[in-house]
């Protein structure tokens, strides 16, 4: 399986959501703000518990397939 095909489930780009922004699926959150935090030296649970509509399972993901 490959990369793409695999964050599928837990990523969208649309031109209709965000104007094509990568979010992860079924919000409106994109992906950035999830790495913007890791970078700015928060942890998965501070991202979560500002962005209730992502779920763990899709940032841990998202996260483990990105870093291959």
């Amino acid at each position: 399986m490959n990369l793409k095909s695999a964050l599928k489930d837990y990523v969208v780009v649309s031109s209709e959501i965000m104007g094509g922004t990568p979010v992860f699926k079924n919000t409106r959150v994109p992906i950035k703000i999830l790495f913007d935090y890791l970078q700015g030296g928060d942890n998965i649970q501070e991202f979560l518990d500002n962005y209730p509509t992502v779920e763990k399972t899709s940032v841990q993901k998202v996260i483990e397939l990105l870093a291959y």
